[in-house]
């Protein structure tokens, strides 16, 4: 079956490469042939393996996982990205399944990636972990889920004209989400408040980022 870059192509999220395709054999076998990069992948499991246009594939799954061992980071959630815009398998999906492809090769780069964008707190865990990093930065405790301007805010600073909102799923937002989203901030900033946005996971994980990201905005207010 095609996998790998060519698995990619075939399903429409990858990208155009020359001067080979690829190809795995299930099974143990030693391949070699002009313009064909065969693996042979004895233990891939048959839920791996579909038809697309009667062409025998790894599945939008299996090829993301497999392209997580040869892509770079950026690459890699450009392919993401273009399976979840062409509903092959949306992020939080992606996320969930690869729990079922523990030790895989790519799996744990793939999901490390995933956690990153998809990783999302309660609302009072995300209380609870902002707070400290304002105050680090010099800030005053903000109002949360405050109404500014018919908008509800995260996190609200109103002695600085300062709005923070906070974003848990990245990926996969219906457009009707984004929209409202552009058309808050968009709001915001005409009204000459600004407007800064974190990550869930950069809250958790990277707060030293947030609290210098906090301090340097706090010095130019």
């Amino acid at each position: 079956m095609l996998s790998h870059r060519s698995a990619a192509q075939l399903w429409g999220i990858g990208f155009e490469e020359r001067g080979r395709i690829d190809v795995t054999v299930r099974r143990r076998a030693e391949i070699h042939r002009a313009g064909l990069k065969v693996r042979a992948r004895p233990s891939l499991d048959a839920k791996s393996v579909v038809r697309r246009f009667g062409i025998p594939v790894t599945t939008p799954v299996q090829t993301l996982i497999d392209l997580a061992t040869e892509l770079k980071i950026l690459r890699l959630e450009r392919a993401v990205n273009e399976a979840d815009k062409l509903d092959l398998v949306d992020p939080e999906s992606l996320r969930r399944a690869l729990d079922g492809y523990v030790g895989m090769p790519g799996v744990r780069t793939l999901r490390t990636m995933l956690d990153r964008h998809t990783f999302r707190l309660s609302d009072s865990d995300l209380e609870i972990f902002f707070r400290p990093l304002a105050l680090a930065a010099g800030f005053p405790l903000p109002l949360t889920k405050h109404w500014v301007l018919g908008y509800e805010t995260d996190f609200w600073f109103p002695d600085h004209g300062l709005v923070v909102e906070t974003d848990g799923l990245r990926y996969h937002r219906t457009p009707s989400q984004q929209a409202r989203a552009a058309k808050r901030d968009q709001k915001h900033t005409a009204a000459g408040l600004r407007v800064l946005r974190f990550t869930h996971w950069q809250i958790a994980h990277a707060p030293n980022e947030v609290t210098d990201v906090l301090r340097r905005i706090r010095q130019v207010l």
